[in-house]
């Protein structure tokens, strides 16, 4: 309790968890226009300090995009789709460029297009994801802040590049098993049990990143999306409480599914982004640092600057430390 206490004093007020009332909106204690939350807790000194520490190569953290890739689509959302728009022979053919044949059997020229939901893959959810009665982190309101196309506060676009230390909280390899049942919840005390046998803490400004082992089950949709293991809300208490600036993991869904809680279908998501301010990554792969026990490491990732987005794919690394 008394290391809990010496981070509340240091950061007074500015762990919005400590002051987050139960499904209501918190206004940031950052100020009326912060769109980041609790990435306000990244320090450039710390980040610095840390890079002078790394080692050795980088473990992506990311997933491939691919047609047939694992998407939630259980809410109608697309699935990704990669179509070409120009092929060297189609090119000869057409000419939609207008250069003639010559040019075009000289020139192989290639392009194509995707399509799909900001929540595909390995990426992180922006604060205007998810909130309350029509308002979002901040108090920013869909009356005054939601136009025909997107959101103009709290978007993916308003993240920084985050360069912070991150925490592999190994829950699979805690229990012994490489991948977690279906439908467990990972409580605040499993979460606080697997960090004590790992020899980790937590501190402010933390990217702590959860293994339920699920990346085992990808690329499988029957079996990688349904039915998820994942935190309940208390266990996305500790996290917030103990000041984290993003919380990431293996799943889909950062929580269990189903819902916990019967009369909220996102009990998580709505708390961590519009209680707690803090952003999530999802569709991690955290396999290569579970299997080189690598528990603290640099995290550097940074979302696309897609204005207004709810969500954009990311591609973190982590470099182990010396």
């Amino acid at each position: 309790m008394c290391g809990d206490a010496t981070i509340h004093h240091a950061l007074g007020d500015k762990i919005a968890a400590e002051i987050a009332s139960y499904q209501k909106v918190t206004e940031s204690p950052f100020g009326p226009d912060d769109e980041i939350g609790m990435l306000n807790l990244l320090d450039d000194v710390a980040s610095d300090e840390l890079l002078r520490r790394v080692v050795g190569v980088p473990y992506d953290l990311s997933v491939d995009y691919f047609i047939g890739m694992p998407s939630w689509q259980a809410f109608g959302d697309p699935a990704f789709q990669i179509w070409m728009t120009h092929t060297p022979k189609g090119n000869v053919v057409d000419d939609v460029i207008g250069v003639g044949e010559a040019q075009n059997s000289l020139v192989g020229y290639s392009s194509d297009s995707i399509s799909m939901y900001t929540h595909t893959g390995t990426h992180v959810d922006a604060l205007n994801h998810f909130g309350y009665n029509h308002r979002i982190w901040n108090n920013f309101s869909q009356d005054e802040h939601l136009g025909s196309r997107y959101w103009t506060k709290g978007g993916a676009d308003k993240h920084p590049p985050i360069i912070s230390r991150g925490v592999l909280i190994d829950v699979a390899a805690f229990e012994g098993v490489d991948v977690l049942p279906p439908s467990h919840i990972i409580t605040a005390s499993l979460l606080e049990r697997t960090l004590a046998h790992q020899g980790v803490d937590l501190r402010p400004g933390d990217i702590p990143m959860i293994r339920t082992g699920r990346m085992r089950l990808w690329p499988d949709s029957e079996s990688y999306i349904v039915d998820e293991p994942g935190i309940d809300r208390d266990g996305a208490v500790f996290l917030a409480k103990k000041g984290a600036a993003m919380i990431g993991a293996d799943n889909a869904a950062i929580e269990v599914r189903p819902s916990s809680n019967p009369d909220n279908f996102h009990d998580v998501h709505s708390y961590l982004l519009a209680e707690a301010g803090i952003p999530l990554l999802e569709i991690a792969d955290l396999e290569a640092l579970s299997a080189d026990q690598v528990f603290e490491f640099a995290f550097i990732g940074a979302a696309l600057k897609i204005r207004g987005a709810t969500g954009s794919p990311i591609r973190p690394l982590a470099l182990r430390l010396g």
